[in-house]
């Protein structure tokens, strides 16, 4: 096997061209205006534009519409359980790693959060990245312990 170096790299077959030799007379077909046309600003030697310009059309910076707000770039995904979900679960630790080893989350979850709907009458420790306030007083009057991950 041979290694390839920068000289025997070619373009695919078909994928470039010849460039356009203007202002050869014409026969050329590329004569006389040499590709520019009769009259106007693009004809004239010297010929700028402004970026985004399109020759007074409204400009695509100036016809779409703002962008408002801002998207995190990598955002948490958390798993969302609530206290009387716990009580059902017959855990003595709830934590994210529990809860993946049972599948009762999504593996792609990287974060805990355990909101306040429902009733819980054992103690058990919940380890986890957020406890709402009416979740971590259920779960410290039945005698459990909150732990913030």
């Amino acid at each position: 096997m041979s290694n390839i170096t920068l000289e025997d790299l070619k373009p695919a077959e078909g994928s470039t061209s010849k460039g356009k030799r203007v202002g050869r007379g014409r026969s050329s077909g590329h004569g006389k205006t040499s590709c520019r046309g009769n009259n106007g600003e693009g004809q004239r030697s010297g010929q700028s534009s402004k970026r985004g310009f399109e020759g007074g059309q409204m400009p695509a910076y100036r016809r779409l519409p703002k962008l408002k707000g801002f998207k995190l770039i990598n955002p948490r995904n958390y798993a969302e359980i609530n206290v009387g979900r716990l009580e059902a679960l017959k855990l003595k630790e709830v934590s994210l790693a529990t809860l993946k080893e049972l599948k009762k989350v999504h593996p792609s979850c990287d974060g805990l959060r355990v909101l306040g709907n429902g009733e819980i009458k054992k103690a058990i420790t919940v380890v986890a990245d957020y406890v709402s306030p009416s979740a971590k007083a259920k779960i410290e009057a039945a005698g459990g312990k909150v732990e913030l991950a």
